[in-house]
């Protein structure tokens, strides 16, 4: 019954809290239910970068999902927050029921997407 979409992984992080880190390999993506997560990278001066903060209903960890790329920045729960776990093989099953374009289209705004942000740091 893993495979039932009835049955949703939740995980709760505290403030603080890291969900992944810049470089960690991605196997699942995350849906906020409650709370909010900072998206932020880390320069190689070791300053750090916030790129955004996302609240109940924002998605992210997608992309190394999409691409098989290391983590391109850190997720952490900035308040008490409950999120939704999307799983590589879920993630996976939706993708390749999508169209074609879509799919080859969702692959070049992740490429473009890490290299305008690459080239900001």
């Amino acid at each position: 019954m893993a495979g039932d979409s009835r049955f949703v992984d939740r995980k709760v992080f505290f403030p603080g809290q890291y969900v992944f880190r810049m470089g960690d390999t991605g196997d699942r993506a995350y849906l906020v239910q409650d709370g909010k997560i900072q998206i932020h990278r880390v320069k190689p001066d070791g300053s750090t970068v916030v790129l955004g903060e996302l609240t109940k209903g924002g998605i992210f960890g997608e992309m190394a999902l999409v691409d098989d790329q290391p983590r391109m920045a850190c997720a952490m729960a900035t308040e008490q927050t409950t999120l939704i776990i999307v799983g590589r093989e879920q993630f996976q099953s939706k993708l390749n029921a999508a169209d074609p374009f879509i799919r080859a289209l969702l692959k070049i705004f992740v490429r473009n997407i890490r290299t305008i942000t690459d080239r900001h740091m």
